[in-house]
């Protein structure tokens, strides 16, 4: 299994990212995935996840109406559109299969001012 997170970066408050996650090593268009985050001095945080299709998904509460979560099953792809960013979302985003802990490296996203 591999996973690896992109697309974090830098962003004022109110602004918008698109996370990325490409994985490989395992049947993508047959697994449930997650995103997770891990802010400063903080435990791990359940984000969001979505069905295999892609016909089910579930957000935070501290997220939902702002993130969307997305895959492209042709390019083994998990995404995260991350819309009117706030301080609180600063932290490391990392995907991981639903039924596993296991993540990638991460990406940082901080939203600062």
């Amino acid at each position: 299994v591999q996973l690896v997170e992109s697309g974090g970066t830098l962003v004022q408050p109110g602004g918008s990212l698109r996370l990325s996650c490409a994985a490989s090593g395992f049947t993508f268009a047959k697994t449930p995935m997650n995103w997770v985050r891990q802010a400063p001095g903080k435990d791990l945080e359940w984000v969001s996840s979505i069905d295999d299709s892609g016909d089910t998904k579930l957000y935070a509460p501290a997220v939902k109406g702002r993130f969307t979560i997305s895959r492209d099953n042709t390019k083994s792809t998990l995404f995260l559109q991350m819309d009117n960013l706030q301080l609180q979302d600063t932290a490391v985003y990392y995907c991981s299969k639903a039924s596993s802990s296991e993540t990638g490296p991460g990406t940082q996203v901080t939203v600062s001012t």
